[in-house]
């Protein structure tokens, strides 16, 4: 019954977060339409949901469709969630942990473990972020077994050292001599690394500051048997876990905090074997 029905998914334009509530409607078999929204009354939008005010600041034209929910991820959209939740007489859920909202008035929160959410009836705690991954074609499955290298880059907990990609890169080369390599980086990566890359010949590389448009990732969790990754992006470990059947090797990087939710996440990584199976979880969701 469910595949018939169709779901309203806020955007605010972040891939990462889109990508999460299109996951969410993949898995739960649903249909969808996707409304952008800019929002740059965030702070704002805070106070609003304390005082109960929900009012429409972002001009939301909602086509008039059977919607049996609304759907977003991200503190920019978890206001406007709740805005058209309550104008159109429908569910609202939203992905990830809205930190700073309200959590009571959600029909249905859906949390990773690593933020910590509280044991409350409306939220169910997964431990991944939700991902539903799609391979392009841009390699085809070999004879030969195939490692994948997924380089991510500096952020507000973690700096990526050149002396530390190599070290890993080295002993790729050296455990895995016959395996293909193929390897991938982000807008994040540092040009050091860019540069240290040149050093080695891999058998498919993708340098996202020279092809920016190329995503091959869900290709490499296709066909590669093992996965290197860096720590620092819960979305890349996530995907991987939840759509490839390969071991997953995460690259530790300089970290300036301990115990956050990156790792904690890596923890949650290395007790799961195979895909992940978000069933369980997705279930409870009942529309």
């Amino acid at each position: 019954m469910e595949a018939c029905l169709s779901i309203l998914i806020i955007s605010d334009g972040k891939a990462g977060h889109l990508n999460q509530s299109i996951a969410f409607a993949k898995l739960k078999g649903l249909k969808y339409d996707i409304l952008p929204i800019n929002n740059n009354i965030k702070p704002l939008t805070y106070l609003l949901d304390f005082f109960k005010i929900y009012v429409d600041f972002f001009s939301l034209h909602v086509e008039p469709k059977n919607y049996k929910a609304v759907v977003s991820t991200g503190s920019s959209t978890y206001y406007a969630n709740k805005y058209i939740a309550k104008k159109l007489g429908i569910k609202s859920i939203a992905i990830m942990l809205p930190k700073g909202f309200r959590y009571s008035e959600y029909d249905y929160i859906i949390a990773s473990n690593h933020d910590n959410p509280p044991n409350l009836k409306n939220i169910i705690s997964i431990p991944l972020n939700l991902s539903v991954s799609e391979p392009k074609g841009y390699i085809k499955k070999d004879t030969k077994d195939a490692v994948g290298i997924i380089i991510g880059g500096n952020n507000s907990i973690f700096e990526m050292d050149k002396k530390i990609i190599q070290r890993y890169l080295d002993e790729i080369f050296k455990k895995f001599p016959n395996h293909l390599k193929y390897i991938t980086t982000s807008r994040r990566t540092p040009k050091g690394i860019d540069k240290l890359l040149e050093n080695y010949k891999f058998d498919y590389e993708i340098i996202y500051s020279k092809n920016p448009n190329i995503n091959p990732i869900p290709d490499f969790l296709e066909v590669c048997t093992e996965l290197f990754i860096t720590i620092d992006s819960t979305s890349m470990l996530s995907e991987a876990r939840a759509n490839s059947e390969a071991n997953i090797h995460i690259i530790e990087l300089n970290s300036k905090k301990r115990d956050t939710k990156f790792h904690t996440l890596a923890k949650n990584i290395s007790k799961l074997k195979g895909k992940f199976d978000y069933k369980p979880y997705i279930k409870q969701v009942v529309l």
